[in-house]
């Protein structure tokens, strides 16, 4: 192996750089990003770029001193076996690194809408955050939240849509409904089992045929992975690019890492896509390691993290089918939290709110996957290192 070409230049594609030269690869390695920027970390575009507290987030990697070709502004438009095409030519390769992360979904209307995904978005973004400003934002997720978080402090009268019956449906399910007076302290205007029919110029169209002014809207309603530039190309893809657990493709000597990747958990027995920080920092390593013929797993448990409305929230595991117990009652006490546990009472997931030490905890648990004593469990007051059974 030659020459390794990796495609995308976000945190992943970066990462997986570094691994290639720390095992040794002495070959050629090419870079190519979409955007015209340095690599950049993308969690800060939502807090403290937004906030105002920074305007670069680059990714502390020095590319000249692992010696590569970086290509800033080339996007990947095709792949057969041994070629990626590029907007700047076709890039022969022998090993291939696909890190091309997600795309934000986009309402329907013909206003316009603003998402946040690149540090031109946030910047351009934190731009029209100015006091009085009527902001509409479409999804009470994580995005949504912090976009929320980010607009109040900067004085701007806030409306939140949102479809589902609670806040962070899709991550927390109902335990979201606890967020709910976050909102409330924050004097926004929370509008939830509410759908938009379309984004205006003025404002949002409600499901119902009810107006929503806004001079911005944000729309933070999830993204696609970054995958139609592989379609025909022989590649699996189904809600992203299909990857073992060594996160090798169905092509030979290609890997996937970071948002664009679904990869074969043998934890939870089947394909994850986990579109975190946590991700797409620890996945190149397993991704490099199967590139250059090794055979290492990658099965973490997936984690996460949000700051808003002055909450630190955080959560590992996935929950699906778990039992709830609560850590705290979230009415009385500002710091809280919840785990999930299966019928052997193992712990599959934790959500900690203010307690950065049951996150660290609970995540060797499910790790570790020892049974627990559930009424310990549920008195905050004891350590989960201190509740197996």
């Amino acid at each position: 192996m030659n020459h390794v070409v990796v495609v995308g230049a976000g945190l992943a594609g970066v990462r997986s750089v570094e691994a290639l030269r720390a095992r040794g690869f002495a070959g050629t390695i090419t870079l190519i990003g979409e955007e015209r920027h340095r690599p950049y970390d993308r969690p800060p575009l939502s807090k403290a770029v937004l906030l105002g507290d920074t305007d670069s987030t680059v990714v502390d990697s020095d590319l000249g001193a692992l010696e590569v070709s970086f290509r800033p502004g080339a996007a990947a438009k095709g792949l057969r076996p041994g070629v990626v095409e590029t907007t700047e030519g076709e890039l022969p390769y022998d090993g291939l690194v696909i890190a091309t992360g997600a795309r934000p979904v986009r309402l329907l209307g013909d206003g316009p809408q603003h998402v946040l995904r690149t540090i031109d978005d946030a910047l351009g973004l934190r731009a029209l955050l100015v006091p009085g400003v009527k902001v509409a934002v479409v999804g009470a997720g994580w995005i949504g939240a912090e976009v929320t978080t980010a607009a109040r402090r900067a004085g701007c009268e806030v409306t939140v849509v949102e479809a589902a019956d609670v806040p962070l449906a899709a991550a927390l399910g109902p335990v979201g409904a606890w967020t709910v007076p976050w909102y409330e302290q924050a004097g926004v205007d929370l509008r939830l089992g509410t759908a938009v029919a379309s984004v205006d110029h003025g404002g949002l169209t409600l499901a119902g045929g009810t107006a929503v002014e806004a001079d911005v809207v944000v729309t933070g309603v999830g993204v696609r992975p970054a995958v139609e530039w592989l379609a025909g190309s022989g590649i699996g893809l189904d809600d992203g690019v299909v990857t073992d657990e060594h996160l090798r493709t169905s092509l030979p000597g290609v890997v996937a890492v970071g948002d664009c990747a679904a990869w074969w958990s043998r934890r939870y027995g089947r394909h994850l896509r986990v579109e975190h920080w946590d991700n797409a920092l620890n996945a190149p390593e397993v991704a490099v390691a199967s590139l250059m013929g090794e055979k290492a797993v990658y099965d973490p448990v997936p984690y996460f993290w949000s700051e808003q409305f002055g909450h630190m929230v955080q959560y590992a595991g996935r929950h699906d089918g778990g039992r709830m117990v609560m850590r705290g009652d979230p009415g009385t006490d500002p710091k809280w939290g919840a785990c999930w546990v299966d019928d052997r009472d193992r712990l599959v997931a934790v959500l900690s709110v203010d307690r950065p030490r049951d996150l660290v905890q609970g995540r060797r648990l499910i790790e570790g996957g020892r049974p627990l004593d559930v009424e310990r469990l549920a008195d905050p007051a004891v350590a989960l290192r201190d509740c197996a059974a």
